[in-house]
C-alpha cells in the first residue's frame, strides 16, 4: 500500500512540477497552463494512452486538471457512440456533471461561510 501512495505522490508531484516549470520559465499565465493541461488530458484520452497511465498512477493523474480533460473527452466519445454527432456536446457534460456540481456547490458554500476581501498592497 505504501508503494501505491508513493506512486500517486510522485506522479501528481511531477504534474505540478511541470506546471511550475512552465510558470517560471515561460510567460504563460496560470489560466493558459490550466487549459494546456486540460487539452493534454483530452489528447491522452483520445489516443487511448490515458487509461494505462490511470491504471498505474490512480489519483496522481486523475485528480489534476488532466483527469478532468480526459473525463470530458471520454464522455464526448461515449456520447458520439450513443447519440451521434450531438453527443459531442452532451457527452462531456454528462460525464463531468458530478464534479462540476460539486465545484459549484462547494464554491457557493464557502462563499456563504467566508467573506471576500481585497489583499492589502
Amino acid at each position: 500500500m505504501f508503494l501505491q501512495y508513493l506512486i500517486v505522490f510522485c506522479v501528481g508531484g511531477f504534474v505540478c512540477m511541470l506546471a511550475q516549470i512552465l510558470i517560471i520559465r515561460t510567460r504563460m499565465t496560470s489560466a493558459r497552463i490550466l487549459v494546456l493541461f486540460l487539452l493534454i488530458g483530452v489528447f491522452l484520452q483520445s489516443v487511448n494512452i490515458f487509461e494505462p497511465i490511470k491504471n498505474f498512477a490512480k489519483s496522481g493523474i486523475t485528480v489534476p486538471i488532466i483527469g478532468f480533460g480526459a473525463s470530458l473527452a471520454k464522455g464526448a466519445i461515449d456520447g458520439v457512440k450513443e447519440f451521434g454527432i450531438l453527443g459531442i456536446f452532451s457527452g462531456g457534460l454528462t460525464a463531468t456533471a458530478a464534479g462540476i456540481a460539486a465545484a459549484v456547490g462547494f464554491g457557493y458554500l464557502f462563499a456563504l461561510i467566508f467573506r471576500a476581501r481585497s489583499k492589502k498592497s
